[in-house]
Formats: structure tokens, C-alpha cells, sequence
């Protein structure tokens, strides 16, 4: 007896049946980013003075206040991560939502930590791509 992926039970993949395939990668992914995210706004807020900020940079923002947001973004992140495993389509809809997000607020990161940052973006860029590649690839309905 063999399976086709993690989908247990009858009907459709937003009855919470298991996920597999690149909504599951998405959703890891999501979480990983969001713990990053939020270790990262925690890391703002504590003790701001650690971050060396680029002068004349277009984007200057007090480090306190992007602590806060990374770290919202954050847990946004990481729930709708986690809501990604039910099979719920509106997880998609949000992860790309907060995923699209969590890009631009890497983007505006960039000066204080560029790698940390860059390593965010790209993290987005596929749990993006991963969502939206379509469910026909997931989970099959038996």
C-alpha cells in the first residue's frame, strides 16, 4: 500500500487535511523566518546601541521602533506559518500577505544588519514563490 503525500481523510485540502509539498516547505520556512524576525526586533528593543547604523542612509528610522515592528511581523509571520499546515487557504493568502511585508521591512533593515537582512529577504522571496506555485502540487483529494 503505498500513499501520494500526508493527506489524510476525505475532501478538499481546507478541511484541515495535512499538507506536503511546498506549502509545507512554505510553512517551515515561515516560522524559521519569523523567529528570526522576532528574535531580531527583540534584539532592537534591548539594547539598541549594539547596531552600528550607515550615515546618510534614505531610510532613518529609530532602531526602538523597528524593533517593534520586526517583532510583530514576526509573530504574523510564524502564526500564519503554523495556520499553513491546516490546508487553509486564507493561510496562503496571508503568508504571501506577510511574507510581502516582512521583504520590505528587510529591505529597510538593510544598513543596521545587511546580512541578517539579506538572509530574511531571500527566505520571503521563496516562502512567496512556494505559495504561490498553486495547491494542485500539494495535496491530492482522495
Amino acid at each position: 500500500m503505498t500513499a501520494t503525500g500526508m493527506h489524510h481523510g476525505h475532501g478538499t485540502a481546507s478541511s484541515g487535511a495535512w499538507v506536503s509539498g511546498w506549502t509545507g516547505f512554505a510553512g517551515v520556512m515561515m516560522i524559521f523566518g519569523g523567529l528570526m524576525a522576532i528574535f531580531q526586533g527583540i534584539a532592537a528593543i534591548a539594547q539598541d546601541d549594539v547596531f552600528v547604523v550607515t550615515r546618510d542612509y534614505a531610510y532613518n528610522f529609530n532602531l526602538t521602533s523597528w524593533g517593534w515592528i520586526h517583532l510583530v511581523l514576526g509573530v504574523l509571520v510564524a502564526l500564519a506559518g503554523a495556520a499553513l499546515f491546516r490546508g487553509a487557504v486564507w493561510a496562503r493568502v496571508i503568508g504571501v500577505a506577510v511574507a510581502g511585508l516582512s521583504m520590505i521591512a528587510n529591505f529597510m533593515w538593510l544598513p543596521y544588519q545587511p546580512v541578517w537582512a539579506i538572509v530574511l529577504i531571500a527566505v520571503d522571496a521563496f516562502v512567496i514563490w512556494a505559495l504561490c506555485i498553486g495547491t494542485g502540487r500539494d495535496a491530492r483529494t482522495e
